[in-house]
């Protein structure tokens, strides 16, 4: 029986939100499967941590800072890929923001604005900016990372679950469109992973009582829990999957827990 070939040697990767959390464990495991890995995020000294981390390891990564809100800065990032690697093979749109936290009627325009710039807009504009080069190498991946939030409704995030409703229905446009170039289009949403990014929910210890009551597994997940289906995705394993969004829950979305 053939063996699953989940090796990325030779591939190019562009992570963001690289810097912690989900994107930091996307990077590290990527790299540990023969991908160079481009990480950016906002902030440089992040990124040079992760990247000293990846190197010491044995792995290649290059740490460029970028923000996905300005289209500019997203088209010199990705020229900057393709100068010193030659091209990019697979995308990850992991950047991520949450800035309100309350009912959806309490949040100012500012916040959707700001919202559906990082979540959603941002990750347009990745994926137009790197469409030309994975077509010229005959074919990519790109994988956007969304929530369980955009799957159902969560108490104050409201403005957060429609974002990652609409990264959604981007993935599925975007599958339907880019298959002709060979371009597989998919999404991961995972449940609660205990991050930075979600530390308000577990530094809290009846906060984190109460989510996770929802979970049947009865805990949030590690980074490291979310790697196996962005590598999935990632490889030529998954070549005939595309437009799809993949669940990593720990059983939330089932809806009750014996």
């Amino acid at each position: 029986m053939p063996t699953p070939d989940l090796n990325l040697d030779g591939k190019v990767a562009l992570i963001t939100g690289a810097s912690r959390g989900i994107g930091q464990a996307i990077a590290e495991t990527f790299a540990a499967c023969g991908s160079a890995v481009v990480i950016s995020s906002r902030k440089q000294e992040n990124l040079d941590f992760v990247a000293e981390k990846i190197q010491s390891a044995g792995g290649k990564a290059l740490p460029i800072a970028a923000h996905t809100g300005d289209q500019s800065t997203v088209e010199n990032l990705v020229s900057q890929v393709i100068d010193f690697y030659g091209g990019i093979d697979i995308l990850v749109n992991n950047a991520a923001t949450n800035p309100h936290f309350g009912s959806i009627l309490s949040a100012e325009e500012s916040h959707w604005v700001k919202t559906l710039d990082v979540n959603v807009i941002g990750y347009f504009r990745l994926a137009k900016a790197c469409v030309d080069s994975m077509e010229r190498r005959g074919g990519g991946k790109i994988i956007n990372m969304a929530s369980v939030a955009g799957k159902t409704p969560l108490p104050g995030m409201g403005v957060y679950c429609v974002t990652k409703a609409a990264v959604i229905m981007l993935t599925e446009v975007l599958a339907a469109e880019l298959a002709d170039m060979n371009i597989q289009v998919n999404a991961i949403a995972p449940g609660f992973v205990k991050t930075r990014f979600s530390r308000v929910l577990w530094e809290n210890p009846q906060v984190y009582e109460t989510i996770t009551k929802t979970i049947p597994q009865g805990r949030m997940a590690d980074p490291q829990e979310i790697t196996g289906a962005a590598l999935y995705l990632a490889t030529s394993v998954s070549n005939f999957t595309t437009g799809a969004t993949l669940i990593v829950d720990g059983g939330q979305l089932i809806g009750y827990a014996l």
